[in-house]
């Protein structure tokens, strides 16, 4: 399954680049086994997504929890938690 990525703020920092379309494994099915996978693509996924708890994601522009489906998503962003002022 091909899937595009968008990583915003210090997570796009931390990875070196803010979109990266990948083929995933067919055992990557939810948010949660998408940044397991993830982590081990290069050591700035490791830095970034090693806290999970920072970390909140969307699937075709829907917020989701971790445990989502990303079967059949196109995109999938994964950022740090939002504020508003």
């Amino acid at each position: 399954m091909r899937i595009d990525l968008l990583y915003f703020a210090w997570v796009r920092e931390a990875i070196g680049t803010g979109a990266e379309t990948v083929e995933v494994p067919d055992d990557v099915t939810t948010v949660a086994t998408l940044i397991d996978w993830l982590v081990t693509r290069s050591d700035g996924h490791a830095s970034a997504l090693r806290d999970r708890a920072r970390l909140r994601a969307a699937v075709d522009q829907v917020f989701v929890d971790h445990d989502a489906s990303i079967v059949g998503a196109r995109e999938v962003a994964i950022f740090p938690p939002v504020t508003g002022g």
